[in-house]
């Protein structure tokens, strides 16, 4: 991923698993329902005995261990792992065969001032390293007012890096997947394509077969309350970004009187079901690109020349076209720069405009006969190392992606006939991320969930973020979850990129420091 990006939240993947991933005035909202005060009551309480009475018997041995700290290596942060039943229907005991290893990091609060409790905090993904997250950015980045008065805390979810990773490919059979042609011509090359899907599903299950029917959202989402009761808190305070807002309203909806201050930033839309998110998330990467393509003809040099945004994207298409009949070089020659890595180089750089120089940069390169600086861009993307090996992102974001809903198509046929409607949303990347969609249809754990409001019905209030022009989770997500939360309270940024908290916005920050550090929800409706 791009750097900066990285730094922030990892952006909501939903519709591929390796080929592509997902001043202030106030206004109402018109639709949040308000069910608490908008004052937030008092602060989140700490306590030794955080189990709440309700938790089944069976269970409370989990939810009673003590966690034990250590040193990360990583200065000024401990470490420590968590056990978590590995299915919830059979949970066994904190050590046994029937449990899990959740991996839990910490930076304690730094004073002055009184103690809060623990922000949990969640990059996004699904896939995104909670502890890698909370160590380069959240531990050290977030406002120091913030961190002064909360312990700094996060975890990677099960099936995530340090917890039970999910596995699938090897680092060459990464390489081999991420450059199949993502829009097929003809049967032939669909059926190359399916092939793809089918290998990789194929590797998840012979190399994760024990994790993979277990890493659902509401899986991770009971995990957090054990992680919420082992941390002393009797009321769970948490920042998700990108995904980590469907985490953070699944916990909601669990577990509503647990609630304490959720700021859900880059909000997804649970009600959607899968083929509906994926178009949204192709219609939210047009109106990025429509966004880079504006800066971009009014600089200097723009590759893509200048003209209307239209006559831009068309450029940019013909581009790919090109690339998808004559890759150019990247100075590897095993991984030339085609259509596939092209298109996800691009969209890389459209998860925050502070990236769209290098798009350029790398764009005009790739023109002139260099894919190097796309390529980089592709490979940051799916965090793909110097050495040829791959984080795990990709395969716990299809894993998770594949649990939560029905897959988004039945096979080829129904991808052939929604691409005219995902080439509307997106003249530019709408073919390729309708085929991306095809991923789940081949995954051989059927899913345990599906798309729903989530309500959270009783909850304390619960700050949603949307930014305008957000390109992985469309600002009408978050209008809709603001709207489906009991107590959602809709604040928005007018801006470009994703997610808005800790993004230069002094009215976005403003307004989420005083809700965590005071318990007031800015006013329903507030525009920055």
């Amino acid at each position: 991923m791009d750097t900066s990006r990285l730094l922030r939240t990892t952006g909501t993947v939903i519709a591929a698993a390796g080929l592509l991933l997902a001043g202030c005035t106030s206004e109402g909202s018109g639709g949040t329902r308000a069910a608490a005060s908008s004052s937030g009551g008092s602060a989140p309480k700490s306590t030794a005995t955080a189990t709440p009475a309700a938790v089944p018997a069976a269970l409370r041995p989990y939810y009673e261990q003590k966690l034990s700290w250590r040193d990360c290596g990583v200065p000024g942060f401990q470490c420590s792992t968590m056990k978590a039943p590995l299915d919830y229907a059979h949970p066994g005991t904190p050590g046994s065969a029937q449990s899990i290893d959740i991996a839990v990091a910490r930076r304690a609060a730094t004073g002055p001032g009184k103690r809060l409790g623990s922000l949990v905090v969640n990059p996004g993904g699904p896939g995104g390293s909670g502890i890698g997250y909370l160590q380069a950015y959240a531990g050290i980045g977030y406002p120091a007012a913030v961190r002064a008065r909360y312990d700094m805390v996060s975890f990677d979810p099960r099936g995530v890096e340090r917890s039970s990773p999910v596995e699938c490919l090897s680092g060459p059979e990464m390489d081999r997947f991420t450059q199949v042609d993502q829009t097929p011509d003809d049967k032939a090359e669909q059926a190359l394509l399916v092939a793809a899907f089918k290998k990789f599903a194929a590797g998840c299950q012979a190399r994760s077969q024990r994790v993979l029917p277990h890493v659902s959202t509401v899986d991770a989402a009971r995990d957090m309350d054990i992680l919420r009761a082992t941390l002393g808190d009797e009321k769970l305070s948490y920042v998700g970004a990108s995904y980590g807002t469907f985490l953070g309203a699944t916990y909601a909806d669990l577990f509503p009187g647990r609630v304490g201050r959720l700021v859900l930033d880059g909000a997804m839309d649970p009600s959607r079901p899968a083929l509906e998110l994926n178009r949204d998330q192709t219609a939210g990467f047009e109106t990025a690109f429509r966004s880079f393509a504006k800066d971009c003809a009014k600089q200097p040099e723009c590759p893509l020349g200048s003209g209307d945004p239209d006559a831009v994207a068309q450029r940019l298409k013909e581009f790919f076209r090109k690339l998808d009949a004559q890759p150019v070089p990247s100075g590897e020659p095993a991984r030339p720069l085609g259509e596939s890595p092209a298109t996800t180089g691009v969209i890389a750089a459209l998860y925050d405009e502070s990236a769209w120089p290098q798009l350029r940069e790398a764009l005009t390169s790739a023109m002139n006969g260099d894919g190097a600086g796309l390529l980089a861009l592709a490979d940051s993307y799916y965090e793909r190392e110097a050495d040829g090996t791959y984080a795990n992102l990709m395969f716990a974001n299809a894993a998770v992606n594949c649990l939560d809903q029905p897959p988004a198509f039945s096979g080829p046929e129904s991808v052939q006939a929604a691409v005219p409607s995902f080439e509307k949303a997106s003249p530019v990347f709408g073919a390729g991320l309708a085929w991306a969609s095809l991923n789940c249809t081949y995954w051989p754990v059927k899913p345990t969930g599906s798309a729903r409001a989530l309500e959270a019905e009783g909850a304390a209030p619960i700050v949603v973020v949307g930014t305008t022009r957000d390109p992985a989770t469309p600002y009408k997500w978050a209008q809709a979850l603001a709207g489906q939360l009991a107590s959602g309270t809709l604040l928005t940024y007018d801006g470009d990129g994703h997610t808005a908290y800790g993004r230069g916005s002094d009215c976005i920050d403003t307004a989420i420091n005083t809700y965590l550090l005071e318990g007031k929800a800015p006013k329903d409706g507030t525009k920055c």
